[in-house]
């Protein structure tokens, strides 16, 4: 009888060091990768495990567990007294590069065209001027950790069960407080509904108030990107409103807007406080056609200067208006945990969306962020951080002045943790931010937060990821980058 020629095998495989314990693991997942994508085609015969094992570098041992686990998963078949041959498996189609793929049918028509939503890299920016994101150095992580063991020990001694979607009773009660003292609002308890943060308010809103193809939804125009895409997702036909030096142009309402979609605290991105005549006549807009307002204050907490207008929900008479709340900007995103203060009529059927979403939001997360509340160290917290982002916004108006001159004119108010700058016409804002990137300096331009063209030429810088001491120099960089475009 014939020997049996021992096959080559030069696949490429890369292995741990030999001092860990995935050595194995990693083998298995390379190999099994080579058969789905076809490049170990059926019907090919691999080396005997002695083979195997000489090929790699590997014992004997891991050769034989390695192919144990595909033959037991279906990727190996043995033949008697001819050897280990890979099975009959369609190899699966190559992934396509992100932008290459075509619409599948298969996907519902707002879908269709989604991109998934990637965290920003830090990279090598020396200056960060990244929007939405509170500075968590001075935040007081030892208090947040005894509060959270304290949560833990008692929960841990309860029985398992599932909670209630509209959130544990002691966070809402703290919210109902805090609200009530931070921002006027008047609730209770029961009016409000905790969600995964803002975001998941906004989607959990979209269910329960879009007729998809048919509800008009009116935007700020620029606006927050996010909250659109929640609402287009719902099937929601999308209404850009310009806003000006008082916040949006009621007058610019369509008529047949069923939603209207405001930041009247710090309207997003251009940092404009909505002025009392212009919340007047937003309200007296939604009473008389029945529309519904959705109030995102996601960082009006932080006022820096003048009093602060009442919140629309404060004024609302009649039921109009649903306020979303966040504990991204006054505590710190990975939290995920905000709040929709909502009228009597929206109530259950929130609670149903949330309850078909996610259930309820984490136990833990909730019973700790309750005890903060209500031991007073959210109120410290944002006491606190309002003086470091007041003097920061301070050093970058000051930076502006000093080496932007003409060329960078600040807008909006002191509030939040941003500011928004027009550009001179000659330097384009795209330009301006790429430059930038090139030179260490990360920054926004205005027009990607515009739902149609032309789009605002100008910057909206946040000062939650620089120290103050950073600003000066940053500002320096940019004049000079400037001077160059210019």
């Amino acid at each position: 009888m014939a020997k049996i020629r021992e096959p080559l095998f030069d696949l490429p495989i890369t292995l741990p060091p030999k001092a860990s314990r995935d050595r194995l693991r990693a083998v298995h997942a390379q190999l099994r990768a080579a058969i789905l994508d076809g490049r170990l085609q059926p019907d090919t015969r691999l080396p005997s495990t002695r083979g195997f094992a000489a090929a790699l570098g590997v014992s004997r041992n891991t050769a034989l567990a390695v192919y144990d686990l595909l033959l037991s998963e279906g990727y190996l078949v043995v033949r008697p007294s001819s050897g280990t041959y890979v099975a009959a498996i369609s190899p699966r189609p190559a992934r396509r590069p992100p932008g290459e793929s075509e619409a599948d049918g298969r996907l519902s028509a707002a879908w269709r065209r989604a991109q998934p939503v990637l965290p920003a890299v830090d990279g090598s920016f020396r200056f960060d001027f990244r929007l939405g994101l509170p500075d968590k150095s001075a935040f007081p992580f030892p208090v947040w950790g005894r509060l959270s063991a304290r949560a833990l020990r008692a929960w841990s001694k309860t029985a398992a069960a599932y909670d209630h979607p509209q959130g544990r009773p002691a966070l809402r009660a703290a919210i109902a407080k805090h609200v009530s003292y931070a921002r006027a609002v008047s609730c209770s308890p029961e009016d409000i509904v905790v969600t995964a943060g803002a975001q998941q308010a906004f989607d959990l809103l979209a269910r329960i108030l879009v007729t998809p193809g048919r509800t008009v939804v009116a935007v700020e125009e620029p606006g927050y990107p996010p909250l659109r895409d929640a609402f287009t997702a719902a099937g929601a036909k999308l209404a850009a409103v310009p806003v000006d030096e008082e916040g949006l142009r009621v007058d610019r309402l369509p008529a047949d807007a069923r939603m209207i979609c405001v930041t009247p605290s710090h309207q997003f991105p251009l940092g404009i406080t909505l002025s009392a005549r212009r919340r007047v006549a937003l309200l007296e807009f939604a009473q008389e056609r029945g529309v519904v307002i959705v109030e995102d204050d996601y960082d009006g907490e932080f006022r820096l200067g003048g009093r602060p207008l009442d919140a629309l929900q404060t004024l609302d008479r009649a039921g109009s208006v649903c306020y979303v709340g966040t504990f991204s900007k006054s505590l710190f995103p990975e939290l995920r945990l905000g709040f929709v203060v909502a009228p009597p009529w929206a109530h259950d059927a929130l609670v149903a969306a949330k309850a078909c979403a996610d259930w309820y939001c984490p136990t833990p997360s909730q019973d700790t962020l309750a005890a903060f509340i209500d031991e007073g160290h959210l109120v410290r917290h944002v006491r606190k951080m309002g003086k470091v982002y007041g003097e920061r916004r301070g050093a970058l108006l000051r930076a502006l002045s000093r080496y932007g001159g003409e060329r960078l004119q600040p807008i909006g108010d002191a509030v939040g943790l941003h500011l928004a700058v027009k550009l001179s016409e000659e330097i384009p804002a795209d330009e301006l931010v790429s430059s930038a990137a090139a030179d260490g300096i990360r920054l926004h331009a205005l027009e990607r937060y515009a739902l149609g063209r032309p789009a605002p030429n100008g910057l909206a810088l946040g000062y939650g990821m620089i120290p103050s001491e950073q600003i000066d120099a940053a500002v320096a960089r940019l004049g000079q980058i400037m001077s160059r475009l210019g």
